[in-house]
């Protein structure tokens, strides 16, 4: 099978989606083994040559030899499920055994030994699916987003010489360019949404819980979840329906019992659901997301959602005024990295003092364009998570962004989700003066633990542009059914141009 190869439905393989290669294996046009050959050709020719989007790191030797695997089950009548055969990337802080490193993007780590898989990835690969490699990300040094020490400056695969966001960036960028079937990602805040907006794929946030963190780098684990990057939501819930579950190496998910999320998923879902337009701290940043995320209220509107317009969030503007809620965050990173580091196996800076000055001393690795900053301010804190300054702008930060934020406006209109821009189209990458300030949809959600989901809605002059929808904990049966009827009602998915830099 060639680059130009397609599903048993005429579909290129490049733009399919999971039911797609999945029907593609059923009916004998390709086997798991191909599926993967297919994929590594197009990293090789995609990732470090051609556009060199510089979205994956390494591939795995292996992933033939597990795909060969897979197909001998096939024969054998012993299919896994929907993701049999189905090939994927993970996250550069998630943890692999075995051959694939796990560095975070960093050369500092590239000594590091993990034991096992991250739970997500072993449950991934139970289900059948065959791991590809690892992508790039936004790493420790803060200025680009989707740069690396061990990866470079990722790129937009839409445009050249935009940004993938970050920094689940490569992630998003491979599912956009075809390298994948589908990939691993994590987010903070806005990790996950913001690649998914500006690359034009589906990405799901998971309430914080319902997906194990067990196995990731941490970033703020009060924060931390663990979800996909898919080129539609259905293939979102497919994967979700596989992450979903409680899992003893991560007590915060010990209440994630609930599933069906594909058995969700109506073409009239839309019919009958309040969805509320938050103006107030979404819109205004950018004028094309504003007119994408109008146009996408009419398209709900016209499919029989209930609008109710201007639910503004009554606690936003203490949000953004309240600077010790990222003190909080700042303590946990220092707390949870330092003893991350200190337990995992391997040779490599084993707290965030010995991380600092490995990279003072491979400045020019690790360094090159901007400064640690961001690594020394942590470092300055305690990591005391039981300082009562820091325990009480916790619970703030969940006061103000659940029960008197998302929760409050959920229920004071009786709506089933918001929608608001995930953010505008993506920006020119600038090794010099860095990114613009982070605008988008993601801060919210973020602070709260709960979930939203980012879907192709419109583009700008090729560039693409989402909006998302969010909810309440646990809500993401009812997201998924919104955003999949929307996406139904308003297919915006494109396959990137590679458009080289300066054109446009």
């Amino acid at each position: 099978m060639t680059t130009t190869g397609t599903t048993a439905d005429g579909v290129a393989v490049a733009a399919a989606t999971i039911d797609q290669l999945q029907a593609g294996q059923e009916s004998g046009r390709f086997s798991a083994v191909e599926l993967v050959r297919f994929h590594l050709d197009r990293i090789d020719r995609l990732n470090l040559r051609g556009p060199e989007l510089r979205a994956v790191l390494e591939t795995d030797p292996q992933a033939e030899e597990v795909a060969e695997e897979r197909d001998a089950e096939r024969r054998r009548g012993a299919v896994r499920g929907p993701l049999h055969g189905i090939p994927f990337l993970v996250k550069d802080n998630l943890e692999t055994a075995g051959g694939l490193r796990t560095s975070n993007g960093t050369t500092a780590l590239l000594g590091l030994r993990p034991e096992q898989d991250a739970t997500v990835v072993a449950r991934l690969r139970a289900a059948g699916a065959i791991v590809l490699g690892k992508t790039n990300k936004s790493g420790w040094i803060s200025g680009s987003a989707g740069w690396s020490a061990r990866g470079g400056q990722g790129r937009n695969p839409h445009r050249l010489d935009r940004s993938p966001h970050g920094s689940s960036s490569g992630s998003a960028a491979a599912v956009a360019a075809g390298l994948c079937g589908f990939a691993l990602g994590t987010e903070t805040i806005g990790s996950i949404l913001g690649p998914a907006g500006v690359n034009g794929v589906v990405g799901l946030k998971p309430t914080v819980g319902l997906t194990s963190r067990a196995g990731m780098i941490p970033g703020v684990p009060s924060l931390d979840s663990v979800g996909p990057l898919c080129r539609s939501v259905a293939d979102a819930a497919a994967v979700l329906e596989v992450l979903a579950g409680a899992d003893p190496r991560d007590p915060a998910t010990s209440a994630a019992t609930r599933t069906g999320y594909q058995d969700c998923l109506e073409q009239n879902a839309l019919v009958g659901a309040r969805i509320g337009v938050a103006r107030e701290g979404f819109f205004g940043f950018d004028d094309h997301a504003d007119a994408v995320a109008e146009e996408a209220v009419r398209v709900l509107a016209a499919a029989g959602a209930t609008i109710v317009d201007r639910t503004e969030i009554p606690s936003l503007s203490q949000i953004l005024s309240d600077e010790n809620l990222m003190f909080a965050q700042l303590q946990e990173v220092k707390h949870h990295l330092d003893a991350y580091l200190a337990a995992a196996p391997g040779e490599h800076p084993r707290s965030i003092g010995e991380l600092i000055a490995y990279n003072r001393a491979h400045a020019d690795v690790e360094m090159p364009h901007f400064g640690q900053e961001t690594l020394e301010l942590v470092d300055g804190l305690s990591g005391d998570l039981a300082d009562p300054a820091c325990t009480t702008a916790l619970a703030t930060m969940r006061r103000l962004s659940q029960d008197e934020g998302i929760d409050a406006v959920l229920r004071e209109h009786q709506l089933d989700a918001l929608v608001a821009p995930t953010g505008g189209p993506a920006w020119k990458i600038d090794l010099v003066h860095g990114d613009p300030p982070a605008r988008g949809s993601a801060l919210l959600p973020g602070l709260a633990g709960y979930p939203a989901i980012s879907v192709p809605a419109g583009a700008v002059r090729g560039l693409p542009v989402g909006v998302t929808f969010l909810a309440g904990a646990w809500s993401e049966r009812v997201l998924l059914r919104i955003a999949h009827a929307f996406e139904r009602a308003n297919p915006a998915w494109f396959p990137p141009a590679f458009e080289p830099p300066g054109v446009g």
